[in-house]
């Protein structure tokens, strides 16, 4: 039965996470022919103040709502349970209402000392009346995760972007006549009004589902020191994730103003950080889509594993999803390397936007490995190292930009993300093994999807290229289904992955 849930909550996060994914992308798309790359730009600036201040409210609360709540459904009672949420909502409130005076009242300020762009003040005004709808959900969230409720937080999700998607649509290009400012505004506007949306639909649900705890009959433990167990768990994730964000809104900064400096610029600054940010990198973590959900699914499971001492499950677990990680990320690694100035065309119009794809695109294992190895850890109770790591990373990719994108502008950045993710996968990955005693066999589950993904991905582009398929959508499209379908037949026949291991995973 357990196993059947966790099937159904990961199909169900992994649909509306490409749904998502795909309508972000189009939206991208569609608001980057609206305001032009300057605009993804500026948006890209203030969109940075707006993680760092999203950080502030939700104060990685939701993973301690996710870890608590597991531990309390499988030994506690309804009321134990309960009274953990309403603590996290409480806490996240009060910091989001201090966030939220914060930044209205010092708009000014940080578009004109900060961001060095006075045309971002409408658009701080407006985006931090989202932090407590923001941060109300993200606990609701971390609750129905460690229910093993994964359609709430997909529906909820999907309508905010629908509703976002709506309001910009209608409203930005009424608005872009009085500047990229107001245009970047009403995309802020966007955010609150279905940021508040999302919360509605959460909490209605919510009300439903408490009924539902009436079956718990574990102890009742004392209801004291809730705080701190929440504290315990949120601060080390808080701590991190306000200081990486302090750090990366710092970096993003920097990026177009180091730009500014290199001689030989073709683009603005502001642009290049656009198509770099703003374009490349969400369809870079598109197919990750599948990777996230069950990172997002696997933080209960690893927690109540490990409360009850079950060092196997974790074990096999883990290796299972660093298998199917690296496996997954080599064929998408290979397609976006021999198909990326295509898909810049394709999807941007843009073949600047097709180079960073091609360049980007044998860091991509990398960034999906790192990116479920944090994931993952957070759940093992191991926040503290991946805040060192995410503090060290920010630290001194920010001294590598001061110091190289004056002297080798964009091609600079480009390097610094190199070095950035190499040094985070190697650390966040090389902490899961050795915490959870995984295994990751380097000829295996390494070597050999990396020389097989190329070798097909090259293949298949030069018969399609020999065979004269010109349209960009039928080439990626017949590259993507025949690359990956003979990937996965090549792996099978190699041993590299087999039925039963397929079926393993799963359980």
């Amino acid at each position: 039965m357990k196993k059947t849930v966790f099937i159904k909550n990961a199909l169900i996060l992994t649909v509306s996470s490409f749904i998502l994914r795909f309508a972000g992308i189009i939206f991208k798309v569609w608001l980057a022919g609206a305001i032009g790359s300057e605009g993804i730009g500026l948006h890209g600036l203030i969109f940075s103040v707006y993680v760092l201040a999203s950080t502030f409210a939700t104060s990685g609360i939701s993973t301690a709502v996710t870890r608590l709540v597991a531990e309390e459904t499988a030994l506690g009672s309804k009321k134990g349970t309960l009274k953990i949420l309403r603590r996290s909502i409480e806490l996240t409130v009060i910091i989001s209402i201090v966030t939220i005076a914060i930044l209205y009242f010092g708009a000014e300020f940080i578009a004109n000392r900060l961001l060095g762009d006075i045309r971002a003040v409408p658009a701080l005004k407006i985006l931090p009346f989202s932090l407590t709808f923001m941060g109300i959900s993200s606990c609701l969230r971390g609750y129905f995760i460690a229910r093993r409720k994964a359609t709430p937080n997909a529906v909820s999700q999907i309508t905010e972007q629908a509703v976002r998607i709506l309001i910009v649509v209608l409203l930005v290009k009424k608005f872009i006549k009085k500047g990229l400012g107001f245009a970047c505004a009403v995309v802020m506007l966007g955010d609150v009004i279905s940021e508040a949306v999302g919360f509605l639909c959460l909490y209605f649900t919510f009300l439903n589902d408490s009924k539902k705890l009436n079956n718990l009959t574990g102890r009742v433990r004392p209801p004291f020191k809730i705080v701190n167990k929440i504290l315990s768990i949120s601060v080390p994730i808080t701590s991190g994730r306000y200081l990486n964000s302090f750090l990366r809104t710092a970096e993003n900064i920097l990026v177009p103003k180091s730009l500014n400096k290199f001689p030989k610029s073709s683009d603005s600054a502001l642009s290049q950080f656009g198509m770099i940010k703003g374009m490349a990198l969400p369809v870079l973590f598109f197919p990750s889509a599948i990777l996230s959900s069950l990172s997002t699914l696997l933080i209960p499971e690893m927690s109540e594993a490990s409360v009850l001492g079950r060092r196997q499950l974790v074990k096999r677990a883990c290796e299972n999803i660093l298998k199917i990680t690296s496996i997954t990320s080599f064929i998408f690694a290979a397609i976006f390397f021999v198909a990326g100035e295509r898909l810049g065309v394709l999807i941007y119009k843009s073949q600047e936007v097709g180079f960073l794809l091609k360049a980007l695109s044998p860091i991509v294992p990398l960034m999906y490995l790192d990116s479920i190895s944090d994931g993952i850890l957070k759940g093992l109770d191991q926040q503290k190292f991946t805040f060192r790591t995410a503090v060290s990373d920010s630290v001194l990719r920010i001294l590598l930009i001061i110091s190289m994108l004056p002297v080798l502008g964009l091609n600079g950045f480009i390097a610094i993300m190199y070095f950035s993710n190499i040094l985070t996968c190697f650390l966040n990955v090389g902490r899961l093994i050795k915490v959870s005693s995984a295994k990751l066999k380097k000829a295996e589950e390494i070597l050999l999807p990396l020389i097989t993904s190329v070798t097909i991905s090259l293949l298949y582009d030069t018969l399609l290229s020999y065979f004269g398929i010109q349209n960009n959508l039928v080439y990626i499209m017949l590259l993507c289904l025949f690359s990956i379908t003979t990937y996965l037949l090549a792996l099978l026949s190699f041993k590299t992955i087999t039925i039963e291991e397929l079926k393993g995973f799963l359980r």
